[in-house]
């Protein structure tokens, strides 16, 4: 999967969705202007445990037309929430290795507060609601996380074994 996303526009937000390492300096740049006294970044990174358990990798999979559909979304709800916000945020697909990112989120408000909570909001959002998907490599094994079987009902006993 390449790079998708919308082209570069510094009043849009920047979202993309692509299996190449991210860049730290395109998202800021895409969020910097000079009425900007504060610009926020978030960076998502793989750590060597979950939940008690060691990861040696993950693997993210998406569906990158609604992914980017619902990330725009998620951007126009914030925007017309926080006024004079920039956004840009970008998720990785694919194999990623323990320290590597997997989301870049960032966000510019003429003041911080402005900007720390419309960062925040996109990657709440973000991970609440677009279809990315990951699976964990550990010592036990893969498994995908926040898996449940959708034959089964919702409840105790009906979680992905691990």
């Amino acid at each position: 999967m390449g790079d998708s996303g919308a082209p570069f526009n510094a009043e849009q937000p920047l979202v993309l969705v692509r299996s190449a390492p991210l860049s730290i300096d395109e998202a800021t740049g895409h969020v910097r202007h000079p009425s900007a006294g504060a610009v926020c970044l978030f960076l998502g990174m793989v750590r060597d445990h979950n939940e008690g358990r060691r990861v040696v990798k993950l693997e993210y999979e998406a569906y990158p037309s609604m992914a980017l559909g619902e990330m725009r979304r998620i951007a126009r709800e914030i925007a017309s929430e926080i006024p004079e916000v920039r956004l840009a945020v970008a998720h990785r697909t694919g194999i990623l290795a323990v320290g590597d990112i997997a989301v870049v989120c960032a966000a510019s408000a003429p003041h911080r507060d402005e900007a720390y909570r419309a960062c925040r909001a996109l990657i709440d959002r973000v991970k609440a609601r677009v279809p990315i998907w990951k699976r964990e490599h550990g010592p036990e094994g893969a498994y995908w996380v926040g898996w449940q079987d959708a034959r089964c009902e919702a409840g105790p006993g009906h979680e992905h074994p691990r």
